[in-house]
């Protein structure tokens, strides 16, 4: 059986906060939380509707640096609907909250856009308050790890191993020239042991030219999704992480669902249901292993059909939605 861990970016936007005004804690999470639109709902409690009318369960990093301007409130107003639906809490910081946060910041000054902008004691430090402010809320102790914008660095492992920490989920594969620093390769595409705790890599698939593109419900088609799953089973993996944000169904300026994003997220839920032989996983429940045995080349190959369909798709969705 291959583990697919469909995993959720879950935070407010730090964007809208600092350029509409903190005072708007509700409107912010009707943006970024609940995505509600005047045609319907499409963030947290939507996808989570979708995963129990398909048997899934899902793995929600939920970001508690707001908590630092509103109070742990804010933050058990998004943990306690996902606990009690049965889901995995796991924990997710964006440090760019920390520029509102005045006398609260947790490394007094300091801020950056990115975890990895930090030194070890106030990566340590940033990472210990989000932690108590995420159990304060209400979720269990998290065994794992994703950097807001993948921003990580190795130094960012060490202060996660140090605090107990187990994983991390920080290491996008397919996405060579992001924020993560972490000093593995786009050819390290299984979880593996890596300063102290383990790295589970974002799935991605082959691209055009010699690129991979990442495993995200917007990047890629629910038929590359689908394919990459049933590879991965295929070829042995233990298994495959998929991304989405809470907010990913709404269109770029969040005023109305993406229904091309919707149906495809959709179509990839019940896809997975279906597909013999795995079946959706929780870092709680049943976290990722180091795998041993797999071929470090093996990858999903390029499919000029699938992927230049979802070319197509993409283009409709930026047309009618904004750009993803």
């Amino acid at each position: 059986m291959t583990a697919v861990y469909i995993t959720i970016d879950t935070e407010y936007s730090a964007g809208f906060a600092k350029a509409e005004g903190v005072h708007l804690r509700e409107e912010n999470f009707a943006r970024s939380i609940a995505c509600d639109t005047p045609t319907g709902s499409v963030g947290t409690t939507y996808q989570m509707d979708v995963f129990d009318a398909h048997g899934l369960r899902g793995v929600f990093f939920v970001d508690p640096m707001p908590a630092l301007v509103w109070g742990i409130e804010s933050i058990t107003d998004i943990v306690e609907p996902i606990l009690m639906r049965g889901h995995d809490v796991q924990l997710h910081v964006h440090t760019e909250w920390l520029e509102l946060a005045g006398d609260a910041n947790p490394v007094g000054s300091r801020t950056g856009d990115n975890i990895a902008d930090f030194e070890f004691e106030d990566q340590l430090a940033i990472l210990d308050y989000a932690r108590d402010v995420l159990v304060a809320a209400g979720a269990p102790p998290p065994t794992a790890f994703r950097a807001g914008n993948y921003g990580a660095n190795d130094v960012t492992l060490r202060a996660l191993s140090e605090l107990g920490i187990g994983y991390d989920t920080s290491h996008p594969p397919g996405i060579p020239d992001g924020a993560c620093e972490i000093s593995l390769s786009s050819n390290d595409r299984q979880p593996l042991e890596h300063e102290g705790v383990i790295a589970v890599p974002i799935g991605c698939v082959a691209n055009f030219g010699q690129d991979y593109r990442h495993a995200q419900i917007t990047a890629l088609s629910a038929w590359e999704l689908l394919a990459a799953i049933r590879h991965a089973k295929a070829n042995g993996f233990p298994s495959y992480t998929v991304v989405s944000h809470s907010f990913e169904l709404l269109s770029r300026d969040r005023s109305q669902i993406n229904h091309i994003i919707q149906k495809r997220f959709e179509r990839f839920c019940a896809g997975l249901e279906a597909m013999p032989g795995v079946y959706s996983a929780t870092f709680t429940g049943t976290p990722p292993q180091p795998a041993t045995t797999i071929d470090p080349d093996a990858i999903l190959p390029l499919s000029e059909v699938r992927s230049g369909l979802r070319l197509a798709e993409q283009a409709l969705a930026n047309l009618m939605y904004g750009t993803n």
